[in-house]
């Protein structure tokens, strides 16, 4: 299941996260990568514990914790710390590949599973030519190229790429998220329930159905949640 999330970032908030990216050190993107990733990626990266890293950091999750669709859509346990690439120049692409099912943080050592995959994008589109987000499931290929700010959540365990960027800079921060409900389809199915109650209390407000389907989701919540 993929999801946009829209306007993660506010525009003060992207004019800032620009001002410290621009003069920021970038490092070959490969020191992220795991073994079979390597050989395809062709990027650069803002190192996990560096000064710039830590500042934008922080205004990524502080954005993260006040919006209500991502926490419907990936019911958030633990957060790995997001990380910022570049793709620029003949730093411009990163091929087929699927992230590893666990990521290890550098500053705690905390280990995350990544069930969801996360990429907000800090570039305009028209900033750059290239650089989609090609992601693969059952229906096929869907390429992603976002407005700057917005976000799009995809599973874990999704074959994906980034083309080649062949004008400009495409800058985008990417994380993984470990969930409180491990199945893809659970999740899915919590997240269609609980759109479908904001729509239903929009419409008639805290009737009794809406009631009812509200206790409906957080008793499967309650079910399938691990929260330890």
């Amino acid at each position: 299941m993929l999801i946009q999330i829209p306007e993660v970032l506010s525009p003060e908030a992207l004019d800032r996260c620009r001002a410290v990216l621009t003069g920021a050190d970038w490092a070959d993107g490969r020191i992220t990568a795991g073994t079979q990733s390597a050989r395809v990626k062709q990027n650069l990266q803002l190192p996990e514990l560096c000064e710039a890293s830590l500042a934008i950091r922080q205004i990524v999750l502080d954005a993260l914790n006040r919006n209500a669709l991502f926490f419907s859509a990936a019911l958030p346990k633990r957060i790995f710390p997001p990380l910022f690439n570049r793709y620029e120049g003949v730093y411009n692409a990163f091929g087929n590949h699927i992230d590893n099912a666990v990521r290890t943080c550098a500053a705690t050592g905390a280990r995350i599973r990544t069930d969801l995959s996360a990429t907000l994008f800090l570039s305009n589109p028209d900033d750059y030519d290239g650089g989609e987000l090609v992601i693969e499931d059952t229906y096929g290929e869907h390429a992603v190229k976002l407005p700057a700010g917005d976000m799009v959540l995809y599973p874990g365990s999704s074959l994906h790429r980034v083309e080649p960027v062949t004008r400009g800079a495409r800058l985008a921060s990417f994380f993984w998220i470990e969930s409180m409900v491990r199945e893809t389809e659970r999740r899915r199915l919590l997240f269609e329930m609980d759109m479908a109650i904001l729509q239903l209390r929009e419409t008639q407000g805290d009737s009794p159905p809406a009631i009812s389907l509200t206790g409906c989701y957080h008793n499967l919540l309650r079910m399938w949640a691990d929260v330890q």
